[in-house]
């Protein structure tokens, strides 16, 4: 694992952490009884699962892991059957350079059926000078018609380096119903910013064009609206993009973004600046609406037991309304917060993870309800870091039934300790 090139945004982040304080909402204990590990991850078919679930119409669940299945990580397919239970199956194992490797973000299905989805490293672009380990790429998978359980890998995108982006590191991607791939990259772009010494970061945009793909980069950013993009970006119906950066932003802490179509380019406007209080700061996952156009969040740190917090964003007439919707408490162990993105089912109530914290300092699994006194939070499983996983970096999905799926990027069988994908049922 390249360790230090994985880590260098978030220990940078995390030298700067603050402890905060208040506590908004309501805490309640209520452990799930109802988990359950549905597979264990033994290295040859994939180890330490960093992005989210993906879940079709039939019910079968994509994933990716960041190593294993010949070391440069996999695409994983999990479907279930009153036979046989649940069953996995690799559907592409990266080979390094060429393809790319570490898949470090969701997959994404577009219109065409195809999936999509980024690698953390890999590709054909120097980065640096560095051929061994590329800048990343943007692949697709398309269904093989010679076996039901392979899909055909294509790169979407090899980034190049510097201004086109550089290590799409835990980012997801979209797929409007064009067939535009849309996603963030860590670090590239706008060159030459002290603070940000390869770049602060892009948003891009795919087009199918010709054959082939064209890349345009939506925005370079500057620090000051914020750098270091991290997760993807959300869109609403009128074509406006809406992500979070780990750091910058007045404070230089984090912050909310919003892009919108301007012309032939894009306007950016900063939504929201974290200050370090009872906001939290460091956002990592990807924004989520409800019904009603409203966005949630999370910051991996920050309040009052430096747990993280969950935050809402109300959009009124001519801006939007910041508020923490709850200080989540634990191990006050830095970063130990939520990572990954927010789920939300039909009724309000959200759903996510902690990285760390939790009972055993291991991580956990949360629900927040909305009432007319505020929200109240429930932890639904906490992590041992056994055979039930530990240390959950992505969030979870829900299925049309209300059942809960996530993974955990460690933990499992004893012979790994490879991660684990688990269920919890309603």
């Amino acid at each position: 694992m390249h360790s230090d090139q994985k880590f260098a945004f978030l220990r940078s982040a995390i030298a700067l952490a603050a402890v905060a304080f208040a506590i908004v909402g309501f805490p309640q204990t209520g452990q799930a009884q109802s988990f359950t590990v549905i597979h264990s991850f033994n290295g040859p078919e994939g180890a330490f699962p960093e992005a989210g679930l993906t879940i079709d119409a039939a019910g079968a669940i994509y994933g990716t892991t960041s190593e294993g299945g010949g070391v440069n990580g996999n695409v994983f397919k999990l479907t279930y059957s009153t036979r046989n239970g649940w069953t996995l199956a690799s559907l592409y194992l990266f080979t390094g350079a060429p393809d790319g490797y570490e898949p470090w973000g969701r997959v994404s299905f577009g219109p065409d059926g195809s999936m999509y989805g980024p690698t953390y490293l890999g590709g054909n672009g120097l980065c640096h000078n560095n051929w061994m380990i590329g800048c990343g790429t943007v692949y697709q998978l398309t269904r093989s018609q010679s076996s039901a359980t392979r899909w055909n890998e294509g790169i979407v995108y090899s980034f190049a380096g510097r201004s086109d982006g550089e290590y799409p590191q835990q980012s997801d991607v979209f797929v409007d119903q064009s067939g535009n791939v849309y996603g963030t990259t860590t670090a590239g772009g706008f060159w030459g910013i002290p603070t940000c010494r390869n770049g602060c970061g892009t948003v891009y945009k795919l087009s199918p064009s010709g054959g082939g793909w064209t890349e345009t980069v939506v925005y370079s950013f500057h620090s000051g609206e914020g750098q270091f993009p991290s997760g993807g970006v959300a869109p609403d119906e009128y074509g406006n993009l809406y992500g979070v950066t780990l750091q910058g932003g007045q404070y230089g802490l984090g912050a909310v973004y919003e892009l919108s179509p301007s012309g032939s380019g894009w306007t950016i406007q900063t939504l929201y600046s974290f200050t370090g209080g009872a906001d939290g700061l460091f956002p990592m996952g990807s924004l989520i609406f409800d019904s009603s156009g409203n966005l949630f969040g999370t910051a991996s740190t920050g309040g009052s037991g430096n747990n993280g917090t969950v935050f809402e964003l109300t959009h009124t007439s001519s801006s939007w309304a910041f508020q923490t919707l709850y200080d989540i408490q634990g191990s006050n162990v830095v970063a130990s917060g939520p990572r990954g993105d927010l789920a939300i089912d039909t009724a309000g109530n959200l759903y996510g993870t902690t990285n760390g914290g939790g009972a055993h300092a291991r991580g956990s699994v949360f629900k927040l309800s909305p009432s007319s006194h505020g929200w109240t939070y429930t932890t639904l499983y906490d992590f041992n870091a056994q055979s039930d996983g530990g240390w959950p970096t992505s969030g979870v999905v829900l299925d049309s039934a209300g059942n809960l799926y996530g993974m955990t990027t460690y933990g499992g069988t004893v012979n790994c300790y490879c991660g684990v994908i688990y269920e919890i049922t309603p």
